[in-house]
């Protein structure tokens, strides 16, 4: 069983400096996790909305995640100054099909 969680956020107007500082400090964090996949994600620059969508081989794992001190404080500053809004859903995978040429 896989599971996904979809983060969908919209960014504040801001320098990006501290944004890019902690999103590349999480992405090395979140590799770290065991039952951690994978991740991909991508931003409309003029909206600012953006999608990131991780994927997790247990619930655990995602707890895990959600709970490490390092993220919970990306947590606090993503409310704080990094997003104007933001909603997460945690999902299970039932089908996963591909096709590759």
């Amino acid at each position: 069983m896989s599971y996904l969680v979809v983060f969908r956020s919209t960014r504040r107007l801001d320098d990006g400096l501290l944004y890019a500082e902690w999103s590349e400090k999480m992405e090395t964090l979140v590799k770290t996790i065991d039952g951690y996949e994978k991740h991909f994600g991508f931003r409309d620059p003029e909206t600012r909305d953006g999608v990131t969508i991780s994927y997790f081989s247990s619930l655990e794992a995602i707890s895990e995640w959600k709970n490490l001190a390092d993220h919970r404080s990306a947590q606090e500053l993503g409310r704080e100054k990094f997003y104007e809004e933001y909603s997460l859903q945690v999902c299970e995978i039932l089908r996963d099909y591909e096709f590759r040429v």
